[in-house]
């Protein structure tokens, strides 16, 4: 089986648990026997395009025509047997989409946020949740409040991409929800629940756990929606030093709070910008994960993570965290600052019984072997019924 595998990269200086999905993906398909022929593009590269090239890069979400080339090239060279999209803005466009269908090959894509109806892809700006453009045939409001990088005009090009690509969108063969809550939306947006496959990502088993370790850590971006100011204000709920100790990794523009968090209390320590190895090494000396956004992220990595290492996780019950978290592997809370800080006692106590569960829920549910062979059934069914015409 030949699959194309279409993503457009987010930048790199910005943590995407997006892009470690795809990357871990291809691997795994790659090890089940299946030939992946990466189409990618990166954010990264925006700035050493030509010149030519940046004057059109306003139009590139709607078209993209330098893409759409080079992926007509690779389709017909290779002639999968399927294209599965994950990111398409700003480089690739949908409408490679509507290429692959012109060449005959059916497309899956994996629904990673809800950028179909919201510019910013979050249905989250100014601090709350916003569905202002949910049910409009051109999202205006996302304009208004310059939802898109912070730009009426950029948002005004996405809301535009958004109207142009409905058909687009409502052509795809086979979407990924990730979670249920993904499949809703896409219901709501008016694809067909027979296009619809609800399968979380997965994660490359690390192994056996460590022993649990002891303390909480939380490590996310830095930035309002990922819940840093509404876990600081429950964790200043107890006296110092009574819930052992809160490590916090990651960037962002609240980085001053962590900052201060640190010099204002001995429990709190800030790890700053962590790579790879020593994420990992801050999971394994932890007891509990904490992640508690105040958007409805979709699937968030970092209690997959979590989970694959025997780390319960304290977590807010918005997007796909409970979906994650079932009643096994952690503590799902609302997200408001009383019901965290009455949470976080009850995580530190029961955080040695809740463990083994999270492995072993991550092992049934989210095990790379159990959902690449999902995955790749899926591709079965569609590239045994290729008949697409150019469309």
């Amino acid at each position: 089986m030949k699959v194309v595998i279409a993503h457009n990269r987010y930048r790199e200086a910005i943590p995407s648990g997006e892009n470690v999905i795809v990357d871990t993906e291809i691997a795994q398909l790659r090890e089940a026997g299946v030939e992946v022929l990466p189409f990618m593009r990166s954010s990264d590269s925006i700035g050493e395009l030509p010149a030519a090239q940046k004057a059109l890069l306003p139009l590139a979400p709607v078209y993209g025509r330098a893409a759409q080339q080079d992926l007509s090239r690779l389709l017909a060279k290779h002639r999968p047997d399927v294209l599965h999209l994950h990111n398409p803005y700003p480089l690739l466009s949908p409408w490679v989409i509507r290429t692959a269908h012109a060449h005959g090959v059916p497309v899956v894509q994996t629904v990673h946020n809800f950028r179909q109806v919201c510019a910013s892809g979050l249905y989250f700006r100014d601090g709350h949740n916003c569905f202002e453009c949910r049910g409009k045939a051109i999202g205006w409001p996302a304009v208004a409040h310059r939802c898109y990088r912070g730009s009426a005009a950029q948002s005004a090009l996405m809301a535009t991409t958004l109207a142009v690509h409905r058909p687009t969108w409502r052509s795809v063969d086979r979407f990924v929800a990730l979670t249920d809550r993904i499949a809703e939306h896409l219901c709501d947006y008016g694809i067909p629940a027979d296009r619809i496959v609800v399968k979380p990502n997965g994660l490359p088993d690390p192994g056996e756990p460590a022993p649990l370790g002891d303390g909480f850590l939380y490590a996310a971006r830095l930035s309002p929606e990922k819940g840093l100011g509404l876990l600081l204000e429950a964790w200043r709920a107890h006296p110092e030093g009574s819930l052992g100790q809160l490590r916090i990794a990651g960037d962002g523009e609240l980085r001053p709070l962590a900052e201060q968090a640190a010099a204002e209390r001995a429990d709190v320590t800030y790890l700053g910008v962590l790579d790879r190895a020593a994420m990992a090494a801050a999971r394994r000396a932890c007891a509990v994960m904490i992640a508690v956004p105040t958007w409805s992220d979709v699937l968030p990595t970092v209690v997959l993570e979590a989970m694959s290492e025997g780390r319960p996780t304290l977590g807010t019950a918005v997007g796909g965290i409970p979906y994650l978290l079932g009643d096994e592997a952690g503590w799902p809370v609302a997200p408001e600052p009383a019901a965290l800080a009455e949470a976080l006692p009850k995580a530190r106590d029961q955080a040695a019984a809740t463990a083994p569960r999270a492995r072993r829920r991550y092992v049934r549910l989210f095990h790379p072997d159990v959902l690449v062979k999902r995955l790749i059934q899926l591709y079965i069914s569609l590239s045994g019924n290729s008949h697409h015409l150019a469309r």
